[in-house]
């Protein structure tokens, strides 16, 4: 068992979990003794459970070999080291303690009292049974399958702990002393972002501005409207004053990559209220055209980070990968990881499968489960009649149903963010653990989204979209078969043909326009003009 004293322990930590999923995975993440003396910095170190390599021994009857174990142990972190012991109600976890115990005394080691817990409370063992069934794909009445042995693995008070340990209080208390003794400052309001370079003797600042300079004759010609310049110096200054200039030159320059290689790339969402996004390429939408606010995007009241969604060419949306990677070093960028959860629809089939509810009826059970994104099992007990009536008249559906509200919500499995993309100013391992995703060869963060952005990391999206593949390929068949050179950002905003289609709901392959939901509301909106489609998608 393994906990960060102070800063360099966490850190140490970081690296410690990167190496073990990187570099010695082997049915699960490992490390060996000589990564883990290189990173013991900071680290306070307890002997670990009855699974644990001293125990191991223990049971073993190797003495001499135990007592090596733990001079090394010793030698390698000090005074931070503590021989564990545990008492859940097993045969097996008295005997290490009394091992354990003994070595203690022999060896002078300080002994550790601590909690083998594996659920909150006494009364969830019940439900983390079932979890465990589905986590292994096992039914709980198979008698050979894994367990937990008894209810005792719960996180007890400190009156249980001292009356699971008699004679030991020593040992209990010390979880208060070693408690005491962490000490983790984390920054997390320090930003690690890229360092964008720009061309000699040019500052960020700088270079942001000759681009936008450049933007501002590409976009509005000669004499551009007062207007335009005031809203760029207004952006600019809000820019410069809050320290992401390197920011957009950051997304600019793999736009631009893009761009050059013939690979369609767009930004959408809030980036395209700013100016400055406008003026660099990244949005072919004049947000004073269409009234867009530039706070919506970036709040200069806020210390959040602006967030610039660009959406790729699925197929080569690799490539743009690849180019950052190769800018900013491979071990600074990653993407980001994610944990899917158990849904209200999979809950029921995954505890359905562990109770043997045969599997037409466990069909049957999760879709009548209502089709409403997030909804839960007491929200679906509530809207779904023929749910609610399966709950009230069949004890083994209202089993599986009131196991599955337990366990909804819970992760089950690790993934990749569809678009998340985080970069760093040095290698992530310095501030997040990393991952590979099982039978992918995608290097993720650990964290998902949410906690790589408070460590200070720059997340950005590169969201590879069909859509812009299938428009791609359309313009390059027109040219090979039609010799005509299209370029879709020309085409007029009021043709009636387009309209009519749309009024149909003939918008299959249409990003945004193509779910049955947005079909049916375009047949009875049905838009005539630009400003209609607008008002239809934000609905």
């Amino acid at each position: 068992t393994l906990l960060a004293k102070n800063r360099a322990g966490f850190k140490n930590l970081i690296k410690l979990s990167s190496i073990a999923f990187l570099e010695g995975f082997y049915y699960k993440p490992r490390i060996d003794k000589q990564v883990l003396e290189a990173h013991s910095e900071g680290l306070i170190c307890l002997s670990g459970c009855a699974a644990g390599e001293l125990s191991n021994m223990i049971l073993g009857e190797r003495k001499d070999e135990a007592e090596q174990v733990v001079a090394w142990y010793k030698k390698t972190f000090g005074d931070n080291y503590y021989l564990e012991i545990q008492n859940a109600g097993l045969d097996i976890q008295r005997q290490c303690a009394d091992g354990t115990i003994d070595l203690a005394n022999r060896m002078g080691i300080p002994l550790v009292a601590t909690n083998d817990a594996h659920y909150l409370n006494q009364e969830d063992a019940c439900w983390h049974d079932v979890l465990l069934c589905v986590n292994t794909h096992s039914v709980r009445t198979d008698e050979k399958r894994m367990k937990m042995t008894g209810d005792q693995f719960f996180v007890r008070t400190p009156e249980e702990m001292y009356a699971a340990f008699p004679g030991h209080a020593d040992a209990v208390a010390r979880t208060q002393e070693i408690a005491n003794g962490v000490d983790i400052d984390l920054d997390l309001k320090k930003r690690h972002f890229p360092v964008f370079k720009p061309p000699a003797s040019k500052t960020d600042v700088e270079y942001l501005r000759e681009l936008c300079q450049e933007g501002l004759k590409w976009r509005y010609g000669d004499a551009p409207g007062r207007d335009v310049l005031d809203r760029l110096e207004y952006e600019l200054d809000v820019i410069t004053r809050m320290g992401f200039s390197s920011y957009f030159l950051i997304v600019w320059d793999f736009a631009r990559f893009a761009r050059e290689n013939g690979i369609p790339a767009l930004a959408r969402g809030s980036a395209c209220g700013a100016i400055v996004a406008y003026l660099l390429g990244l949005s072919n939408v004049c947000p004073l055209k269409y009234d867009l606010l530039f706070e919506r995007f970036l709040d200069p009241n806020r210390a959040e980070a602006p967030d610039i969604d660009i959406d790729f060419c699925r197929d080569r949306r690799g490539m743009v990968l690849d180019y950052v990677k190769q800018k900013y070093g491979k071990d600074n960028v990653a993407q980001i990881g994610t944990f899917g959860t158990l849904g209200a629809k999979a809950v029921i089939r995954d505890v359905a499968r562990a109770l043997a509810l045969p599997l037409d009826r466990a069909d049957a059970v999760a879709k009548s489960v209502p089709m409403e994104l997030h909804i839960t099992l007491a929200e679906a007990l509530e809207t779904g009649a023929d749910l609610k009536a399966a709950y009230e008249s069949d004890p083994v559906v209202r089993e599986v149903i009131d196991f599955g509200m337990k366990l909804e919500g819970l992760a089950k499995s690790a993934g990749t963010h569809a678009a998340g993309v985080v970069i760093a100013d040095c290698p992530l391992t310095d501030y997040v653990p990393l991952q590979k995703v099982s039978g992918k060869d995608d290097i993720t963060t650990q964290w998902p989204m949410a906690d790589v952005e408070k460590a200070g990391l720059l997340k950005m999206d590169f969201l590879g979209l069909r859509n812009l593949t299938i428009l791609d390929k359309a313009v390059q068949n027109v040219k090979k078969v039609r010799g005509l050179e299209l370029d879709p950002l020309t085409f007029p905003l009021d043709d009636e043909a387009t309209f009519r289609l749309l009024q149909r709901g003939e918008t299959k392959g249409i990003f945004q326009l193509e779910g049955g939901g947005i079909r049916d509301l375009l047949t009875k909106m049905k838009p005539d003009a630009f400003k209609d489609i607008i008002a239809t998608s934000a609905l």
